[in-house]
């Protein structure tokens, strides 16, 4: 084969080699870094195609999107000196990747280790101020916000972001569990009892109140309803007083139809009464005057 058609060939080769190392793609779920001879020299590349130098520059790529470590069990001391084993696992992902590669190496395992030791700590720290009832009974957010607080700032030392930080299981040593749950049913079992005793008092309470009122509306009703009654009885016997000044005669005859419709004319009855007796008065002829 003619030396210049290897001549070329090699070029083209050497070409090949040199476009290859001088190109690379950077995908969005991905960061990379540029490391010239050890030293980091850029770290802010978009996705898509990029530029390096060949030869003498690499490129480290890591992973952009949330990652999850799971733990083993932890023994935490509570503040009453109790020994509480606990697994959790935690959330993170890189926030600053010079950062991180300079406090990791870009090592994945050596972050989530460093990581765990941080998370450790601010778990230790949050049990240790509260009682194991407390630790068993608290809100998940409110405790795991006490472990973001204590970790946070001591995390972005490592270029990343803690996001989230689950405890899977509490659990007692079986040597102390017994005695634990058995105080914590007699404590339980002294606020229900407590809380009954409360609601006893109010519904008492209660109960009294309204007999009170009910009372009091009764009464009151009465001396009203009392003082309606007499006012018209006033009001009828003036009425009927007036009436009666205003036409006598009428007001004789009226009470003698009454007497009549109460005492005449129902079977079984017998009334013995003399023909001239004034009760047959307006009976005997027009005008009310005896024959």
């Amino acid at each position: 084969m003619d030396g210049r058609v290897l001549s070329g060939l090699a070029a083209v080769a050497l070409v090949a080699i040199v476009g290859s190392q001088s190109v690379f793609t950077v995908s969005e779920t991905e960061v990379a870094i540029n490391v010239e001879l050890g030293k980091l020299v850029r770290s802010d590349y978009e996705p898509g195609l990029q530029f390096k130098l060949p030869f003498v520059q690499n490129i480290e790529k890591f992973e952009k999107r949330v990652m999850t470590r799971d733990y083993p069990k932890e023994q935490f001391l509570t503040s009453e000196g109790k020994i509480l084993d606990v697994d959790f696992y935690v959330k993170w992902r890189i926030a600053d990747v010079s950062q991180y590669y300079r406090s990791t190496g870009g090592i994945e395992d050596k972050a989530a280790l460093r990581l765990a030791e941080l998370v450790k700590d601010g778990l230790k720290g949050t049990i240790a101020k509260r009682t194991i009832q407390q630790v068993v009974t608290a809100e998940r957010a409110e405790l795991i916000a006490d472990v973001l607080n204590f970790a946070g700032t001591s995390v972005k030392k490592l270029g990343v972001t803690l996001i989230d930080v689950r405890v899977k299981r509490i659990e007692l040593p079986e040597d102390v569990s017994g005695s634990v749950f058995d105080r914590m049913r007699q404590e339980f079992t002294r606020q229900a009892e407590q809380l009954r005793a409360e609601g006893y008092e109010t519904a008492e309470r209660i109960k009294a109140d309204s007999d009170r009122q009910r009372t009091e509306i009764a009464s009151n009703a009465a001396r009203e309803a009392e003082k309606l009654k007499g006012d018209g009885d006033a009001r009828a016997a003036s009425i009927f007083a007036g009436a009666t000044a205003k036409n006598p005669e009428f007001f004789g005859f009226y009470r003698s139809m009454e007497a009549y419709k109460k005492t005449v004319g129902r079977e079984g009855d017998v009334l013995l009464l003399s023909l001239d007796s004034q009760f047959f008065k307006y009976l005997q002829q027009p005008g009310g005057g005896a024959k």
